[in-house]
């Protein structure tokens, strides 16, 4: 499996994450679409934690979907997380980067665990029985769908997804989704806005 996005994720991190072939790309939704986001989940980590949104109070979460065997959208999308933790310097101690997958069946713990751990030792994997994952899908406005050619090997599938990443404030609430392959300058320039104004506003937890 760490054949499969090794090269593509050492590529990334040499310097600013570029556009690849994607699945499905998510534009950046409007107030509307903001709004009707409900931020909450009940998942476990790759150690057998149960995990909850409140789990991180105070603290900004930066929370992308995906699956490990995906050949583009999630390698270039954790690599972009791995840059903009860099380039946030300290302020990256009050941000938390979240991968929820989409394909438990096939994304173990371990799996999962080796995945997150490549790209930044911060990024935790999420993962859950498929119907609470379906259910946190559609909190956030997710779509997936399997895809599986009859007749074939039951593990070999591909699932189109939603992309982007989701910035939730130290609140919780949803405070910005980011559109596939947004620039890594960018990213980070949006992020650090959105973190200092809030940070000057309501000081954040000590890590």
């Amino acid at each position: 499996m760490m054949k499969l996005f090794t090269a593509t994720a050492l590529w990334l991190l040499i310097g600013v994450a570029t556009p690849l072939a994607a699945q499905t790309a998510t534009s950046e939704p409007d107030d509307a679409e903001g709004r009707a986001i409900v931020t909450r989940y009940l998942l476990m980590d790759t150690q057998g934690n149960t995990v909850t949104d409140r789990d991180f109070a105070g603290s900004f979460q930066l929370i992308a979907f995906g699956y490990t065997y995906c050949p583009d959208i999630c390698p270039t999308t954790l690599s972009e997380m791995s840059l903009l933790m860099k380039r946030l310097g300290e302020l990256s101690e009050n941000l938390q980067p979240i991968f929820i997958t989409v394909d438990p069946e096939r994304d173990t713990p371990a799996v999962l665990d080796r995945y997150t751990a490549f790209f930044h030792p911060r990024i935790i994997g999420l993962t859950g029985q498929p119907a609470l994952i379906r259910r946190v899908a559609d909190n956030f406005k997710v779509r997936y769908e399997k895809h599986q050619e009859p007749g074939g090997d039951p593990l070999r599938y591909s699932v189109d997804h939603s992309a982007g990443m989701y910035l939730l404030g130290p609140d919780g609430h949803f405070a910005a989704k980011f559109a596939y392959a947004t620039p890594v300058s960018e990213l980070t320039e949006r992020v650090r806005t959105i973190m200092e104004t809030t940070i000057t506003n309501a000081p954040l937890r000590t890590p």
